[in-house]
């Protein structure tokens, strides 16, 4: 992958016309657009389709986070199949037979769609949370022993990928060589953390195994957004060495 491929910019806007906007902008500059609650809520398939046919070029992740039965969520892979999206998430907590479910549910609709590979990422712990928010949850694991288990029962399933914070991913990234490492929570050195809990930087986060970052605020709300997408890619470029 080249370093832009590895930049994803969440379309985290209110609607279609400021979601083709910001793909317009961002087109030739970054390698993915992540259509997430928000958008997909308000507009629907319609928009992954609309952006799909003005921006080629970009793959499409469906921020989703599935979870519920398997037959529930294994419809909802197949449509994300037919609308040519190249990752959708689910939720980890799950367990292994309910990703695996997902897993192989992917590989069947994408044979089937003709679109290309949906790939399967299962969101370990949210980056928002910290060890108090897990807590509150329920859980008796702090967030990295969760990271770590969740991260394995990826592996076991066969899912493409994994998401989770920066701060998890040395301790995991060899545990998970053949899995895609996306991040989010990412803020360049100086941005404002926001409502994020475990946030690292771009160049950090690659050196430490990410394959690809999620960036929304700090390229959304900038001035430039191609030019600030532009200086994480290099910072990416540059962390790769």
């Amino acid at each position: 992958m080249t370093p832009r491929e590895r930049l994803i910019v969440a379309l985290d806007v209110p609607d279609e016309a400021k979601a083709l906007d910001l793909a317009g902008r961002l087109a030739g500059h970054v390698g993915m657009l992540k259509i997430g609650l928000e958008l997909f809520v308000a507009e629907g398939p319609a928009v992954v389709r609309k952006v799909k046919e003005r921006h080629p070029e970009l793959d499409i992740f469906l921020d989703l986070k599935l979870h519920d039965i398997p037959n529930t969520m294994q419809g909802a892979i197949r449509s994300a199949a037919k609308l040519g999206a190249r990752f959708i998430t689910v939720h980890a907590g799950s367990g292994v037979a309910h990703l695996r479910a997902c897993a192989e549910q992917a590989r069947e609709a994408s044979a089937a769609a003709g679109h290309g590979e949906l790939g399967v990422l299962a969101v370990t712990v949210l980056t928002s949370q910290d060890e108090q928010a897990c807590r509150e949850a329920g859980h008796t694991r702090s967030p990295a022993e969760l990271v770590a288990m969740r991260a394995q029962c990826a592996v076991e399933a066969g899912c493409a990928g994994l998401v989770c914070s920066g701060q998890e991913l040395e301790a995991i990234a060899p545990a998970t060589p053949s899995l895609f490492r996306v991040v989010p929570g990412i803020r360049p050195a100086g941005s404002a953390v926001g409502d994020q809990k475990r946030v690292m930087t771009p160049g950090k986060a690659i050196a430490a195994g990410a394959t690809h970052l999620v960036v929304g605020r700090p390229i959304r709300n900038a001035d430039d957004p191609a030019a600030a997408a532009d200086a994480i890619v290099a910072e990416i470029a540059a962390a790769l060495g």
